[in-house]
């Protein structure tokens, strides 16, 4: 059957239409294998198609202080710690911070549900030295108790890279237990501290990340490709915080 060109034209149309329309979340059963959620809050911690385009790459700035800059109180708070030598006090849009912040945007439901309160701390190799500079550590323990007196209903997560990861571990073990309660997720990536506390923070609210061949993660001083690339991990960081809230 030979299309006349209004007919084919009508059905370019309509196919495009159709591959536009938004689709609905689902996951293969197998997928389950890979994590200790139960289908419902891995269901729930899928980013929904609807809302991907309408957040990806929302965090475009290298600075947040969300938390302290008079910015309303949001149903979930980040207090992220950078990497050495990373800029402002997240890290580059395309860093590992950024990515994080709009992946985990998309899968609750925009920017809106979501502030971001970076710790401003020098960030510099002395700091990784004397395992996670100590004035940025005290920093972060005080965002944690700012977040849980200020606003009283936003859930907690605690994130950071590399020296990051040091400072997330020290300001978690000079939390209260009451503060402590109220941290909902805790995940760190290249962390130099790996199998130590995150103070009364249960194992089960925390991830770590570490790629095969990181030296920094193994408790050595060698920066090696794999400790450079977590950016690729920011996905899996946020599938993890989102299943916790």
């Amino acid at each position: 059957m030979k299309l006349s060109t209004s007919s084919l034209l009508s059905l370019v149309l309509f196919t495009i239409e159709a591959l536009s329309q938004p689709t609905e979340k689902s996951f293969n059963i197998s997928d389950l294998l890979n994590t200790d959620l139960s289908p419902e809050k891995y269901f729930r911690s899928l980013p929904d198609p609807q809302d991907q385009g309408l957040t990806k790459r929302q965090y475009s700035r290298n600075t947040y202080n969300q938390l302290t800059d008079g910015t309303p109180c949001r149903p979930v708070t980040v207090i992220y710690a950078r990497g050495t030598g990373q800029d402002g006090n997240v890290g580059d849009p395309a860093a590992v911070g950024p990515l994080f912040f709009n992946n985990l945007a998309s899968r609750i439901g925009g920017t809106s549900q979501l502030a971001i309160q970076g710790v401003t701390y020098p960030a510099n190799v002395p700091g990784f030295f004397a395992g996670g500079d100590a004035a940025g550590s005290t920093a972060m323990a005080g965002h944690i108790s700012t977040a849980a007196t200020r606003c009283p209903s936003t859930k907690i997560v605690l994130a950071g890279y590399s020296q990051g990861a040091q400072l997330v571990h020290n300001a978690a073990q000079r939390t209260s237990a009451v503060n402590a309660a109220r941290v909902a997720a805790v995940v760190v990536l290249g962390d130099p501290k790996r199998g130590q506390s995150f103070g009364s923070i249960p194992a089960s609210r925390t991830l770590t990340i570490c790629e095969p061949g990181d030296n920094i993660c193994e408790g050595g001083f060698i920066i090696t490709a794999a400790h450079l690339n977590y950016q690729q991990n920011a996905t899996e960081a946020a599938a993890f915080v989102a299943g916790r809230l």
